[in-house]
């Protein structure tokens, strides 16, 4: 006997992602991220309208960035993810802001001391290379997605446990950061909650984002997620905690 609910939830997950849009499972309030005891647009908003000259580190396709408008005299972005280039350059560049690809963290495509403000959410960096790029008292600001981000989804589902990221936490970045010169203006921790109504959410993310369970197919895990559907079905939803911390800090003279 088939699970109609299930089968329909399966076989509606094959939408179109770009960028870093999950508005298909967010503004339908399909997954709810529980609210963060700190605002990233709000810390960074003031600073990015008063300077002259700012980067965004991994833009996705732009649709952050974009939000943020008046956008300052020089401004730049950046998109390690190849899918997400194309989108954030027709996005970005008709409004007058450089949108340039890269492959390694440790050599931006920019030259010493460009920028007055660098800003990062969720992409990775090297602290050395943005202490290069900023001004004499420049500013960096960053959102990261800590190495405990998620696990217990990979745990229910029997997936396996990716440990390269475990030391991925707000005091592991703040040494980095002061080891590479910088000064520690604000620094914050937390652990949301991310909750999920239904199986579709969980399989339209996991699609998504596919350094979470790299070998991740509805088919694959067909028995585990149908298992997870049964719970969220009798309880309402799931909660499965995130990692999130945030950093402000400022080039030493």
């Amino acid at each position: 006997m088939t699970d109609s609910a299930f089968e329909f939830y399966l076989a509606d997950v094959d939408k179109p992602f770009s960028g870093w849009d999950f508005s298909y499972i967010t503004v339908t309030e399909r997954m709810n991220v529980a609210p963060l005891p700190w605002s990233y647009t709000s810390l960074v908003l003031r600073q990015f309208r008063s300077s002259e000259s700012v980067l965004d580190m991994g833009t996705g396709g732009g649709e952050f960035l974009e939000t943020l408008k008046p956008f300052p005299k020089k401004l730049a972005a950046t998109e390690g993810y190849l899918p997400n280039l194309p989108i954030a350059k027709a996005r970005l560049e008709p409004q007058g802001v450089t949108v340039k690809g890269f492959e390694d963290d440790h050599a931006l495509p920019f030259k010493k001391e460009e920028f007055q403000f660098v800003i990062n959410k969720h992409d990775s960096y090297s602290p050395t290379e943005v202490n290069r790029i900023l001004t004499s008292n420049g500013s960096f600001i960053t959102q990261q997605v800590g190495g405990e981000d998620m696990k217990e989804l990979n745990r229910i589902l029997d997936a396996p446990l990716k440990s390269e990221y475990d030391h991925w936490n707000l005091k592991y970045a703040v040494l980095e950061l002061e080891t590479a010169g910088f000064r520690i203006v604000e620094a914050k921790e937390a652990f949301p909650s991310t909750r999920f109504y239904d199986i579709g959410a969980i399989i339209y993310y996991l699609k998504a984002i596919p350094w979470q369970i790299p070998d991740f197919s509805p088919n694959l895990y067909h028995t585990a997620l149908y298992r997870l559907h049964k719970t969220i079905e009798k309880n309402g939803y799931i909660d499965i905690p995130s990692h999130r911390f945030l950093i402000h800090a400022t080039k030493a003279d």
